[in-house]
């Protein structure tokens, strides 16, 4: 007898997983088609590969469950379901039921419990259940009788896959879950203890039952919460444990697929731009002709199943010989270290990965140890003979974040060179709205899970280090970081590629001020410590006074850290009106709640007061002598090159960012970062970038005629506003004129400007108005810019650079409002972005041609700041000003400001 096959689909579970590992589709009306594309998606490719007998898509129904009931908690954690993802539920509903796929939501039970009853059922009459899920928690239910896919991945768990991927049969996945706790869905744990002490545990007692009994007999601190945990446990593993017995409307012998309802199929494809999946249907209805889908990711081939791949690890001379010969020989190849830390400046290598083609690299183990550890070359020896290759410009490499691998090979005194790709700069440059991490990247461009560096070396206190990994579980993830990049690679690059005004900021930008970046922070700054050590001391005295200063406003001593103490002083004894409450429903007494009371009572002044110098002195001044590198004598930031989607630069450890300079305790900081002997700092500033870019993107024939001419931008925009001539215009009117000019480029509504100027609604409403009225280019701009970016679902700098705008389409009207200040803002602040990458990318090659020992030491904002050695000190300032301002032209000229001094205030 043959046995039948269910087939039971966790659509919840893919719909989340489809949302977000997907690049923002929509088509050309701005809806949202992610998730309706992926899971549909997914259910064509398990129609086609799986031959099941019944059949059914299962969906969580809305509404509370029995497990709300047992712990009002649970959930609670969890953020609202994003709009974009809200629309798409009923469409994708609809047309599951169209492609012929019976559709289940059952009130008050989670879809995991209809298909634990269904695959129960279906056990009672022999059937075989393939359940296709990416929920780990559906471990529980494999048997001899149910197998999981997960489709995203091409994982398949059947009874010997659960042991091999948690360690434990499938039996004790409840005890185990119990144990691990569930963080997405809110279900405490035993404090502390991880995949690998449950099952320890569980390995060791056998069930849960059998720990809780003998809990008493658990050592040290992990014991303790044990113990601790035990009353909690019985109703942790009542919440994970799947039901089987929800009473349901149907049978298993009711889920037969029915045939496509190719009328509606076709009216959901030609509205949602499906295009392929619209010739697929065939079946001489006449739709129209469905627009081209505006996501250049947008793809209706399914991802190919993953190929078999081959990892070497080279242990032998031979072995290392043999992948010598390969690296010289190929145009391009993918290089990774592993390290003892994150570090760049610390790290050492453990290891190192090649990749020349896919699917085939190698690991090259150099430094690990343990008593299992094989024998392996000698590092010094090997970096020696990799050095040539690893040095030469000619020979082509690709990486995954190269810049710190950059650093840790000059750690060994190797400095790399022929940087040609790096995929995170790719994705950085293609999608600059989505996260790029290797994970995240394998999972939306190849369909393939990854090896995480948690499943090899753990996570939080029991990780060990790279060089404790066995090497052979090494090279699968080491080789397979290689290899993925590769394969991300050839996935990204030709649409970078084929788009010229992307490949010209992949190629003339970013690559280039990678290997900038990497001196700047090689190079490092000079600190005076002992300057920052008097600072502190003074910040505390200062503290101090407005601690005595603040408890005599207060009437009585409290603790100025203590948001409840502050908020029972100002609401409760002192009643000062309440500007807004928390999300808990009390009073708030953050900053903005602060500087709004501080306009008429003396408390909330001095409470902001006390927080500006703390943060001061906790930031920076105590902080920054910790930095210091003890090789270097210096502090050596690091520059994250993809994170601001604008294409500006972060910094940290430290950040230098956002060094306050409005006050004067945050400019003296910039006192301490100094020039050695017979040096000068030398500051280097675009001035008022923004607003020129902003007269050469709206064409303003008033704001052109105002740079042209170098007049005062702010004086000029007052006596547009005011009616008055220039010389005539007073300090509140610039004021006035220049919060409009700064505060439209963020796109600030009259509210806003009211609030910034202490003046009523209309006042600024009126102010606005005036503005708009003598710069007519400037609104016309704001209006183009937010049609476009509805149109495209991005906006472009002056270079191209492409900046996505997910929630530019939101029902939302609170989202779609910010992402249209973004629209207006983004292209300014991405071409000021773009400019000063071009200024680094000139001056550095000015001083590498010109053989320089001048240094670019710092990029902060729209400045460039150099160490200079003072018998270079006339030619770099002769030079810096015209380097940076010839990188383009613009409708109006660029400005560079210059400063010299013998620290960074000074210069700047």
């Amino acid at each position: 007898m043959v046995t039948k096959k269910l087939l039971l689909v966790d659509g919840s579970s893919y719909l989340y997983r489809a949302f977000h590992a997907l690049p923002d589709m929509r088509n050309s009306a701005g809806e949202p088609t992610s998730a309706i594309y992926g899971v549909l998606n997914m259910l064509r490719r398990l129609k086609k590969d799986i031959a099941a007998d019944y059949s059914a898509c299962v969906f969580d129904a809305k509404g509370k469950t029995f497990r709300d009931d047992w712990y009002p908690e649970y959930k609670a954690r969890r953020p609202s379901m994003p709009d974009d993802l809200a629309r798409q539920i009923e469409p994708l509903h609809n047309a599951i039921r169209a492609m012929g796929w019976p559709l289940l939501m059952i009130d008050g039970v989670e879809a995991d419990d209809v298909i634990g009853t269904l695959v129960k059922m279906a056990e009672a009459e022999d059937m075989h259940s393939i359940v296709s899920t990416g929920d780990k928690d559906m471990a529980q239910l494999v048997n001899d009788h149910v197998t999981l896919v997960n489709t995203m991945t091409n994982e398949t768990l059947d009874e010997a896959g659960v042991l091999i991927k948690f360690g434990i049969p499938p039996a004790r996945i409840v005890d185990y879950l119990t144990l691990v706790g569930d963080a997405v869905d809110n279900v405490p744990g035993v404090d502390k203890v991880g995949p690998k002490t449950a099952v320890k545990w569980l390995t060791e007692y056998g069930t849960l039952d059998n720990l809780i009994a003998h809990a008493g007999q658990v050592k040290g601190a992990v014991g303790d919460n044990l113990r601790r945990a035990l009353d909690w446990l019985p109703t942790g593993r009542k919440l994970i444990t799947i039901r089987t017995d929800v009473p349901l409307p149907v049978g298993v012998h009711e889920l037969l697929m029915d045939a496509p309802d190719k009328t509606a199929l076709g009216a959901l494809y030609t509205h949602y731009e499906f295009k392929s999946w619209l010739r697929d249907l065939d079946n001489g209805t006449s739709f129209p002709p469905a627009p081209v889908i505006v996501d250049m990711f947008a793809s209706d081939a399914p991802p190919a199943a993953p190929a078999p791949h081959h990892y070497d690890t080279l242990l032998t001379q031979a072995q290392l010989d043999t992948w010598l010969t390969r690296l010289m020989a190929a145009a391009l190849v993918c290089v990774d270290t592993e390290t003892t830390s994150l570090d760049p400046l610390q790290a050492r290598i453990v290891g190192m990965s090649f990749a020349i083609e896919p699917h085939h690299a190698a690991y090259l183990p150099l430094a690990h140890v343990g008593p299992d550890a094989p024998q392996q070359l000698d590092r010094d020896s090997v970096l020696a003979q990799l050095k040539p290759w690893l040095e030469d410009a000619t020979r082509a490499k690709l990486g995954q974040n190269l810049k710190y691998d950059m650093h840790v090979l000059a750690n060994h005194g190797i400095q790399l060179a022929g940087v040609a790709h790096d995929t995170l700069l790719q994705s950085y440059v293609v999608e600059s709205h989505q996260s790029r991490n290797m994970d995240s990247l394998a999972l939306r461009h190849l369909g393939v899970t990854t090896i995480t560096y948690a499943e090899v070396a753990g996570k939080g206190a029991g990780q060990i280090g790279f060089e404790q990994v066995d090497v052979a579980r090494a090279t699968e993830y080491a080789a397979e970081d290689a290899d993925v990049t590769l394969q991300l690679h050839h996935s990204m690059y030709p649409r970078i590629a084929a788009d010229a005004k992307l490949d010209y900021v992949y190629r003339q930008l970013e690559i280039p001020v990678l290997s900038i970046l990497w001196i700047i922070e090689r190079n490092g700054v000079l600190l005076d410590v002992k300057l920052l050590d008097a600072q502190s001391r003074e910040l505390g005295q200062k503290m101090l006074a407005l601690e005595q200063q603040a408890h005599t406003a207060a009437g009585q001593p409290f603790n100025l850290n203590s948001p409840k103490q502050i908020q029972e002083i100002l609401f409760t004894q002192l009643g000062l009106p309440i500007i807004k409450k928390t999300p808990g429903g009390v009073p708030s007494t953050d900053e903005d709640v602060l500087t709004q009371l501080a306009l008429d009572y003396p408390l909330p002044k001095l409470l902001l007061e006390y927080r500006g110098l703390a943060k001061l002195k906790s930031t920076y001044t105590d902080k920054l002598p910790r930095m210091v590198n003890p090789a270097t004598g210096r502090v050596h930031t690091s520059y994250s090159q993809a994170v601001a989607v604008t294409g500006r630069l972060s910094s940290s450890d430290p950040n230098l960012q956002n060094i306050p300079v409005k006050t004067a305790e945050g400019r003296r900081i910039r006192e301490a970062f100094i020039a050695p002997p017979g040096s000068h700092i030398v500051s280097a500033d675009y001035s008022q970038i923004e607003l020129r870019i902003m007269a050469h993107l709206s064409n303003d024939a008033s704001l052109l005629k105002a740079f042209a001419e170098d007049a005062d931008i702010h004086s000029a925009t007052a006596a547009e506003i005011f009616g008055m001539p220039q010389q005539e215009i007073g300090p509140e009117q610039r004021r006035v004129a220049k919060t409009i000019n700064f505060g439209l480029i963020y796109g600030m509504s009259a509210f806003g400007l009211a609030s910034q100027l202490g003046i009523d609604r209309a006042a600024a409403q009126s102010y606005i108005d005036r503005y708009f009225a003598r710069y007519p280019g400037v609104a016309n701009y704001m209006q183009r810019t937010r049609e476009q970016a509805r149109e495209q679902g991005y906006v472009e700098t002056v270079f191209g650079r492409r900046l996505w705008l997910p929630e530019i389409r939101s029902a939302n009207k609170q989202r779609r409002d910010g992402a249209e200040r973004a629209a207006i803002n983004a292209p300014m602040q991405g071409t000021a972005a773009d400019l000063i990458k071009l200024a680094m990318i000139a001056v550095q090659g000015w001083l590498e041609r010109e053989r320089l020992h001048s240094r670019l030491i710092m990029q902060v904002h729209d400045e460039l700041v150099l160490e200079v050695p003072d018998a270079e000190l006339e030619r770099v300032r002769d030079a810096l000003p015209g380097l940076m301002c010839d990188v383009t032209q613009l409708a109006v000229p660029l400005k560079v400001g210059l400063g010299v001094g013998l620290n960074w205030e000074a210069a700047h």
